[in-house]
Parts: C-alpha cells; structure tokens; sequence
C-alpha cells in the first residue's frame, strides 16, 4: 500500500509551537514518500470543540505551508473528515467489542472522563489518561470467558454506562517507533483499562482514532512523544477488532522554560499569536 499520513488536530483551542512542527514532521515525511497526507478535524469533545478553532487551524497550517490532499475542506474519499460526523463508524466498532467481551460498563473516574474525548498526555497524573485505572468495576474475571455474552446484549448502546477496555494484565506490548526505537510497554502495569466511550454517548479518543486511522488506510502514525503510552492501548484495540496496525513516528516534544509540555494554555506560543508579532514560519518551526 503506497504511504498515507494524517495530521489530526483537536478544535479546542489555537495550535501551538508543538503542534506546528509535530504537524509539519508528519508532512514532510509524507512529502518524501510520495503518499497522500489527510486532514483529519478531531472534534469528538462537544463540549470544548469549536468551529472557529477548526477554521482557525485550517489557516495556520496553510500559512505554515502544510498541505493536504483529503480534509474537511478539500474532501476525498474517506469523508466525512470531522470527527462529529463519523458518530456510526465508532458506534459498529463498540458493538464489535462488546459483542466479543473485551469491554465493560464502568460507573467511576467521572474527572477522567472529562477529558476522555481529547487526546491524552503523558505526565498528568502519572500517566498519559491520568492515573491508572484501579479496576473498581472491572468484572471478577476476563470477559472473554463469561458465558453467553452474544446472546446476552444486556446494552443495546453504549449510551449511560463509561465504557472500559479490559487489557490482558501482564501482557508486554512491543512496537518500534520510527523515532525514539524499540518500545515495550506491559499491560496492567504502564497502564490499565482504558476508556472507549463515555457516559454521555461520546466516544473516546482510543476508540475514535483507531477507527478512523484504519478507515482513512493510514499506514504510519506521525505524533508527539506524550502518545507512546497510548500506541501500546491502541495496539490492543488493532488486535481485537482485526485491523492490520499502521506504522508509528513520535515526535520529541517542545517544552517550556521549566521544561514542560506545551499546552493550548501557552497563548504567547500559540501560532496565531507569533503570526501576529511577525514570527517567520521558519522561526515557527525551527528552521
């Protein structure tokens, strides 16, 4: 399959340093491979999304002389390319793991659920989704041996209950990243069960991204270092909905005077902001 990439920003706010040259690593490790690079509005969080930050994105990947060739505003193939609108692709995907045991309805955590529809980060609260989930309603044994859960179908819908994938505690997850090496994260101790879809009927980041990665035929994952932990979680979903996995290139963050991540919070880096100052694209980026 010839090379697809994907830049996929988040409507919550104006893009930052950060994002500018994770964005611009992935385009022009597309540029080099002659493959298609998508433009992908993730927009699942009702609550914080907003159009005039989408739009707002649109111009600033433009004006930092990003290109695409499928998006929101150009179209293609895979349409539609927001987030919002791909509400039955993710839906089908939950039915498939519900129907094969591998999640359960969770009815904890409602802090964490809050930021469950945004991509997560690592070092908030000693993990990249926060802290580890500690199993509270996690059923007495692996869901894969419960009997009779096709038939069952006590949930017709995902809608009032959170639900959690369970991982296969003490499972290694290895992948090579295309930047930072060999990776080997073990389930039940990096990390726990993991959000896919939350209380008020949206879905989460995991869920939302691995569908859409595998319908849009991504072949490599270009993003920021702070995902590596959730490479490992999404790999578990590849598996168990039996899509082939993509290839994965995290970038090396952009960190602040105190050498912390950078946030939307950080307006004075915010790239609206340095275009308007006068900032050079190639000061932007680092060139």
């Amino acid at each position: 399959m010839s090379y697809r990439g994907r830049i996929a920003p988040s409507p919550t706010g104006y893009l930052h340093v950060g994002h500018a040259r994770t964005f611009y690593t992935a385009f022009e490790r597309c540029r080099a491979r002659g493959g298609t690079l998508v433009l992908r509005d993730e927009d699942l969080d009702p609550e914080r999304s907003r159009e005039e930050y989408s739009r707002a994105a649109i111009q600033d990947l433009h004006w930092l002389g990003i290109r695409w060739d499928e998006g929101p505003d150009v179209g293609g193939p895979h349409a539609p390319y927001a987030q919002s609108e791909r509400r039955e692709l993710y839906l089908a995907a939950w039915e498939r793991l519900y129907a094969a045991g591998l999640i359960y309805p969770c009815t904890c955590s409602r802090r964490d659920l809050l930021r469950a529809a945004q991509a997560p980060h690592e070092g908030e609260g000693g993990g990249d989704e926060g802290p580890m989930y500690p199993g509270t309603c996690r059923p007495p044994r692996t869901l894969r041996s419960r009997p009779g859960m096709e038939e069952e179908r006590r949930y017709r819908s995902p809608a009032g209950a959170n639900w959690r994938f369970q991982v296969p505690d003490g499972e290694a997850i290895p992948f090579t990243d295309g930047y930072f090496g060999p990776q080997r994260l073990v389930a039940g101790q990096d990390f726990g069960d993991f959000l896919v879809w939350r209380r008020d009927d949206v879905p989460a980041y995991q869920l939302a991204v691995v569908v859409d990665d595998h319908e849009m035929e991504i072949t490599e994952v270009v993003r920021g270092r702070d995902l590596l932990v959730s490479t490992a979680r999404q790999i578990l979903l590849y598996r168990a909905l039996g899509y082939p996995e993509p290839e994965w290139y995290h970038c090396p963050l952009v960190l602040d005077r105190e050498g912390r991540r950078l946030a939307k919070r950080h307006d004075a880096l915010a790239v609206r902001t340095l275009r308007q100052q006068g900032v050079t694209p190639a000061e932007v980026l680092g060139r």
